[in-house]
């Protein structure tokens, strides 16, 4: 029986969307699914939600939940990652701060200065996962949806280079899915590709029936000045490709929307706005917990949605059904015109003997510029932690872009030391932590 352990198991919306859509594969065996969480109640709420998934869609599973990281990852074939650690509190912190320097944010999660203090604080519990993975099921392959996407998949090639892992993210579908209903064209029988770092990938096919659908895309802009007012399409018109992550997030990854009060009117943007998102998903445990904890279902959603990676990846490896997705993964020899050994995002065939990348070549060079900005803050943010060098972090936040155009060296490094102080829970000594 294959065993699906679940790392940070109490998220529990994202649990119940994987496991609605690997339970939906008719051609499956019967799984053994292994909860994990530090949370109790947010365990036994996934617990109950993985019964009532299982209910609703007829199909059995084994199902057990455990506190204990290592007794969840015995005899696991696949190891899903989507810790948090610190949880609201944390991202509270990482936005709130900042913002009373003057330096805005949106969701916080993937560079800059939000990015840089998350994946600090994640790194030294990705080192005792994989610590324990090599020890208790070495052969598992490891699935990680846990942002900083890009610094904790580099962070693991550096700490356990012998890992399999591949790092998933529903961006680039969405992207697809977005724009064919934007111009009005069915998704199913379309061809896209997309490369380069995780949320900052360029679409850089995008077709059906051999014709270009830019052009579609470049029409209905044209069409419509409203949609000139979105930080994606102004990311279009001057690098010429579209980016694979949404408004919100894009728009804190360079130096062009969040410095300015007109900028932010402009584009429609709101700073501080995954504390919201974060706020909606506690509300929606407390309702699954409600829910569960009177004898009542999750709600399932629409078969159409099904989107994320992780359980078309174990569908593939487990019947051998071959198909293509995007997965970040190290740099090598795969783009050109990235740095080789850095996180990078690009098609994947996936199949019975697992998730091989495919080499892409090089991306467009304006896209490539702006990805080796991205890739500076998180080799600087991973650095600062393999060397227990404070002051690499500080320098990973001034070569952000968006913290750059809005607060000069002096406020960065007065930001970071009270970042330092706020988290120093989750960060290692050297840094200024108590690990």
């Amino acid at each position: 029986m294959p065993t699906i352990a679940f790392l940070g198991a109490g998220s529990v919306v994202f649990t119940r969307q994987l496991l609605t859509d690997l339970l939906r594969f008719p051609d499956l065996p019967e799984l053994h699914i292994a909860l994990h969480d530090i949370d109790a109640e947010r365990l036994e709420v996934a617990r109950l939600t993985a019964g009532s998934v299982s209910r609703q869609l007829g199909r059995p599973i084994t199902v057990t939940a455990s506190l204990d990281r290592r007794e969840a990852l015995e005899g696991a074939d696949f190891v899903i990652n989507s810790i948090q650690v610190g949880g609201i509190a944390a991202t509270r912190v990482d936005l709130e701060i900042p913002a009373r320097y003057g330096l805005r944010q949106t969701i916080g999660d993937t560079t800059g200065v939000g990015g840089v203090f998350r994946g600090l604080r994640t790194f030294p519990v990705l080192t005792g996962i994989a610590r324990d993975i090599l020890e208790i099921c070495p052969d598992a392959l490891f699935l990680n949806y846990t942002n900083p996407m890009a610094m904790n998949v580099w962070w693991l090639s550096l700490i356990a280079p012998e890992l399999r892992a591949v790092g998933l993210c529903h961006s680039v579908h969405w992207t697809a899915h977005d724009l064919c209903e934007l111009i009005g064209v069915p998704l199913a029988g379309t061809h896209y590709r997309a490369a380069g770092v995780n949320h900052q990938a360029w679409l850089t096919e995008w077709s059906r029936d051999g014709q270009d659908l830019y052009p579609l895309l470049r029409a209905k802009i044209a069409a419509d000045p409203e949609l000139e007012r979105r930080v994606r399409v102004e990311i279009f018109r001057r690098i010429g490709w579209y980016p694979t992550e949404t408004s919100e997030h894009s728009a804190e990854y360079l130096g062009w929307f969040l410095r300015s009060e007109a900028q932010i009117e402009k584009y429609r943007l709101r700073p501080l706005e995954y504390i919201g998102i974060s706020e909606e998903n506690v509300a929606e445990f407390e309702d699954a917990r409600r829910v569960l904890h009177a004898g009542g279902d999750v709600e399932l959603h629409d078969e159409g949605d099904a989107a994320e990676y992780a359980p078309q990846v174990i569908h593939s490896m487990l019947t051998g059904a071959e198909r293509v997705i995007h997965g970040n993964v190290i740099n090598r020899g795969l783009i050109d015109n990235l740095p080789e050994g850095a996180a990078v995002e690009v098609p994947c065939r996936v199949d019975a003997r697992g998730v091989t990348p495919i080499p892409f070549g090089s991306i467009p060079a304006a896209g490539a510029a702006l990805n080796r900005t991205y890739l500076s803050v998180a080799e600087l943010a991973i650095r600062a932690a393999a060397e227990g060098n404070p002051e690499l972090v500080r320098q990973a936040v001034l070569v952000d872009a968006n913290a750059s155009s809005s607060l000069t060296p002096e406020q960065i490094w007065a930001l970071c030391d009270e970042l330092t102080q706020a988290h120093a829970r989750y960060l290692p000594a050297s840094l200024g932590g108590l690990l």
